[in-house]
């Protein structure tokens, strides 16, 4: 029964890594989810009050990295707030209208068409812009898959 027990644990992980690339996957809470099975399924007993409170301060991190890599991904490149909502905008909704390559090109359209639409830019800056927002994701997703690597390599040392 460890077995199924850890594959419950690992899938978990496994959902909270595809959260880097679908946006609408809670990847933090997947992680947290995946502490409270080991807890759950074998004992709370490694995961002290410092462990709560150092996870607690990563999922914080977590939440920030994505969007100030977006904020400063989209500002970099002469963007404004409605950049910043319109790439975010097509972060969530990118990879479903197009599969696979959404998770880029939505946050790229989004920020342009934002940026033409509410504070009238040129097709060059808004493009520029949507430039940025790309980098800005990008650099988000590797952030965050450090953060949740660093997350769980300090659970395995504690229960392992």
């Amino acid at each position: 029964m460890e077995y199924v027990y850890w594959a419950a644990v690992i899938l978990m992980f496994i959902v909270a890594f595809a959260g880097l690339v679908f946006p609408i996957i809670p990847s933090a809470l997947f992680l947290l989810g995946g502490f409270l099975l080991y807890g759950l399924f074998f004992s709370f007993e490694p995961l002290g009050w410092l462990f709560w409170i150092i996870q607690g301060l990563f999922v914080i991190l977590l939440f920030g990295a994505d969007y100030i890599a977006n904020l400063i991904g989209v500002k970099k490149y002469g963007g404004s707030k409605a950049g910043v909502w319109g790439s975010t905008i097509g972060l969530l909704i990118g990879p479903f209208v197009i599969p696979v390559l959404g998770i880029l090109i939505g946050p790229f359209l989004g920020a342009i068409i934002a940026e033409l639409l509410i504070n009238k830019k040129d097709i060059k800056s808004a493009t520029k812009i949507g430039f940025g927002s790309v980098i800005g994701f990008v650099s988000s997703v590797v952030t965050k898959a450090l953060i949740q690597a660093v997350m769980i390599i300090y659970f395995l040392i504690l229960v392992l």
